[in-house]
């Protein structure tokens, strides 16, 4: 795995892992208006984004196209504010692991419709590897009661977590990574307060307290700021397919992070369930493919030194590893 792959495996992984821990602070949240949370929480991100979004952004902006745009006001709507209201609608009638499970197939959908889109086949190691982590995110979080509108509702935020990843890829690259976090946070702050105003009326934006403003700073500064920024870095790097495996991370993170807080409990299924998402992301990554061939091309000590030996261990050597050409 060379260098620009090994940055992007960790930084997806590290904005799976914050938005896993950041559960905590969603569940202080229960009592606020959804829509003014939602609004503050991408506002305060969108100031703290703006100042990072480098040279000539107005520039890049203003250059994309009306259908660019509709892209954008749908990844906010689909993947950020309808993701999170459809995961709040899916709890009011079923367990949070119902949700959880649903969105942990979004590896498998997503290695299927990002390839389809190109107008390629999907790869089949990816696509295994996302089987292999959906079945380890679904052994950390299990099963729970509910009906036919909290399976309707994990659906809908099935779509938006694909949505987030799959709708970010044609304008990751004229954007970047920082630029188009700052506008999609921006965006969805709109959206959000638009749905307030209908939803709530006046009572949409009320003061939070100490532990709700806590709770708010917490999701803008670290989950949405470091968190989106890092995932579309990793994105950019790995491509969307591979990064959206790190995904099955959400679940693994959050299971660690709950006995530290009192809510929850780390036991053999969660166990079980976190080897089974990190071997799927090894798998579908393909850091356990080159591990292999690095393994297999390396030679033993007191090999190769007759006459070409060196000369044949360096081409069996870049013949395994194709990256070392690249090196």
């Amino acid at each position: 795995m060379n260098a620009t792959t090994t940055r992007g495996a960790l930084l997806a992984a590290l904005a799976c892992v914050l938005v896993g821990g950041s559960f905590t602070a969603n569940s202080v949240l229960g009592d606020y208006p959804y829509a003014g949370g939602q609004f503050l929480r991408y506002a305060l991100a969108f100031l703290l984004l703006v100042p990072l979004a480098g040279p000539g952004a107005t520039a890049r902006l203003r250059a994309l196209g009306a259908g660019r745009w509709l892209r954008l006001a749908l990844l906010a709507a689909v993947g950020m504010v309808g993701f999170n209201l459809a995961v709040l609608a899916a709890e009011r009638t079923a367990e949070p692991a119902v949700p959880g499970v649903f969105v942990g197939c979004a590896p498998v959908v997503v290695a299927v419709v990002v390839p389809l889109m190109d107008g390629r086949r999907p790869q089949r190691v990816v696509l295994y590897g996302a089987l292999l982590v959906a079945v380890g995110a679904f052994t950390v979080q299990g099963w729970g009661r509910t009906d036919a509108a909290g399976i309707a509702f994990s659906v809908c935020a099935l779509a938006g977590e694909v949505g987030f990843a799959v709708l970010a890829v044609p304008v990751l690259r004229p954007l970047g990574p920082r630029l188009l976090s700052a506008t999609v946070c921006g965006v969805a702050a709109v959206e959000s307060a638009a749905v307030g105003v209908l939803a709530d009326g006046d009572a949409w934006l009320p003061r939070p307290d100490a532990v709700e403003a806590g709770a708010l700073l917490w999701q803008a500064a670290v989950v949405t700021v470091v968190g989106f920024v890092c995932w579309y870095m990793g994105m950019q790097r790995i491509g969307a397919e591979r990064a959206t495996l790190f995904s099955g991370l959400i679940p693994v993170a959050a299971a660690c992070s709950a006995p530290l807080v009192g809510t929850g409990e780390y036991g053999a299924a969660q166990a079980v369930g976190s080897a089974l998402v990190c071997a799927g992301v090894a798998a579908g990554s393909g850091a356990s493919l080159r591990l292999r061939r690095r393994t297999a091309g390396a030679v033993p000590p007191g090999h190769g030194t007759g006459a070409g030996g060196s000369k044949t261990s360096s081409r069996r050597q870049v013949a395994l590893d194709p990256s070392s050409e690249r090196r």
